[in-house]
Parts: structure tokens; sequence; C-alpha cells
């Protein structure tokens, strides 16, 4: 194994997120409400730069044993992380929009993976994020993707609370208190 491999699975990364946009983004006859404050715009920017320059800074040079182990984790992390993104958008069902959007007849998710955690896709996205970057054996590719990509999914997490607030209110400020944003009893 070498750095291909892992070059093969930031292109399913890609491809998975492709497909989002082009399945999952809300329709006008359908959407109450939307006020993404151009943080789509700061994914589609942020995610392919870090990831490009992840991949300049990533050990190329011929694996030991141990770089093959790290990566190896890294891509297990990688495979959680996407897991996890698509499971907590297919029990959103609808409801999921790759703009922040309120639908009509928009009802607030606050069980299954959102029991505990307001934004799995977002856990689950940093997670493959986390796990790229590892795979990469290269600590200067750890920080150029995990540090962006987590200021930007804050971003987009307060654009998304925000008019989440303004739609459901007092029932979603009661839902902040009991849950995490990104990590069960921790964050």
């Amino acid at each position: 194994m070498n750095i291909t491999v892992v070059i093969y699975f930031s292109i399913v990364f890609f491809l998975s997120e492709i497909i989002l946009a082009i399945t999952k983004h809300s329709q006008k006859k359908m959407v109450k409400n939307r006020k993404d404050k151009n943080s789509l715009t700061l994914f589609w920017i942020t995610i392919p730069v870090s990831i490009t320059i992840g991949f300049f800074a990533a050990k190329y040079q011929a694996w030991s044993i141990l770089n093959v182990q790290i990566a190896w984790f890294g891509l297990s992390l990688f495979i959680t992380g996407l897991v996890i993104r698509w499971l907590s958008i297919l029990q959103l069902k609808k409801e999921f929009t790759v703009d922040v959007s309120i639908t009509k007849n928009h009802k607030l998710k606050t069980d299954g993976m959102y029991k505990n955690v307001r934004h799995p896709s977002y856990s689950g996205l940093l997670l493959t994020v986390f796990g790229l970057s590892i795979a990469m054996n290269s600590i200067i590719s750890l920080l150029v993707l995990t540090i962006p990509v987590f200021f930007a999914v804050l971003y987009r997490i307060k654009a998304e609370e925000l008019i989440l607030t303004n739609e459901f209110g007092e029932v979603y400020k009661s839902y902040t208190e009991q849950t995490h944003k990104l990590i069960p009893k921790i964050f």
C-alpha cells in the first residue's frame, strides 16, 4: 500500500459529496426558509483546497510497515466517518439538504443518530477528513486538512442552528440543552 490507495479513497469521498450536491439540493417549491450564509460555498472551497494541500504534504517515499499501519488506521476512520455521515443523512430523509434550509412541513429530528448529537453528518465529515489526513502519513497534512475543515463546519453549524432556532424556537433550544454538537458527552 502507498499514497495511491489514499488518493482512491479521497476520490470516493469526492464522488459521494458530488452525489449529495446533485441529489440533495433544496427545491425552491419545497423551501420555507433558506439561510445558507455562504457556508456551502465555504465547504466547496475549503475541503478540496485542504485535501489538495494535504496531498502535496503527504508522505510519498517508500512506506515502512508502520506507515502502512498508520494509513490503514486512517482509512478505517475515513470509512467510519463516511458511514456515519451517510446514515445520518439517510435518517433525515427529505429534511436533509446541502444548503441550509427549512422545507415545508419540516420536522425536527431528535431520535436515531440525532438523539445525542445534533450534527452527526458533520461528525462523520470531520472523521472522514481526519482519517484521510492520518492516512497521508504527514503531520502537515493532518493540520491543513482538519483545522480549516473544522472551522468551516463550525461556521456551518452556526448558520444551521440559527435557522433551526428561528423555526422551532423553544423546542430546538430544549433539544440543544439535551444534546452535544458533534461528539456525544464531549462537544
